[in-house]
């Protein structure tokens, strides 16, 4: 998935390059050379979890490596020794873009429609969020950029781009990472990161998806 995620972001580059996309970075309100040096970094920054807290689950997983999947997705459990989950925010999939998001309200002061668009955001993913038992919260991961995009729309078509983004990355961040942490201690994950493993995903596409609304509805 990430080999995927590096090819996408490659092809953006290409088309930045020729002038294509360049308006629409623009119009999302962020300069062109910019938004693919922020969409490189939350890439990379996804390798990166930072260490918050540590809790103990309640029994140990051992045993042979086992895989499960979700939605298409693939997820490694990795071998256990003891029972502490580490709980870390991911760089790349909570950080940044949560950064980003804060910069594009304040430029343009879309609190409400961005809110709204938020709650809605929240709801759908809580309900869709899965906790997979040895690895952590899982989402498919189309459906924060599908659901972000129709939300927007419906909300205010002539600032559609940043409520897709803002919306789409705050709206994951809470409802699939935040709103089960409560669910931690008992799926047994070595490392429960918020914004990383089935999460990133989700929240690297509704960055781009934010650039192309912002091409084709504004």
């Amino acid at each position: 998935m990430l080999l995927i995620l590096f090819a996408v972001t490659l092809l953006f580059f290409f088309l930045v390059e020729f002038r294509v996309f360049a308006l629409a970075f623009l119009k999302i309100g962020i300069p062109p050379h910019y938004v693919f040096g922020a969409l490189f970094a939350i890439l990379l920054g996804s390798f990166v979890n930072i260490p918050v807290k540590k809790i103990h689950g309640s029994t140990v997983a051992e045993g042979e490596q086992a895989t499960v999947s979700f939605f298409g997705s693939r997820y490694v459990i990795p071998r256990r020794k003891d029972n502490v989950t580490v709980i870390a925010v991911n760089l790349g999939g909570a950080v940044f873009p949560a950064a980003i998001s804060a910069y594009l309200l304040f430029k343009t002061g879309l609190y409400l429609g961005s809110l709204v668009g938020t709650l809605l955001m929240t709801v759908v993913c809580y309900r869709l969020a899965r906790p997979i038992k040895g690895v952590g919260i899982a989402l498919p991961f189309f459906v924060p950029p599908l659901l972000a995009a129709v939300f927007s729309v419906v909300i205010d078509h002539n600032h559609a781009p940043v409520i897709a983004y803002v919306s789409g990355t705050l709206g994951t961040l809470i409802g699939a990472d935040l709103l089960h942490m409560k669910q931690i201690g008992q799926m047994n994950a070595p490392v429960a990161s918020i914004g990383g493993a089935g999460t990133f995903d989700g929240i690297f596409l509704t960055g781009i998806l934010a650039v192309l609304l912002s091409a084709f509805f504004s």
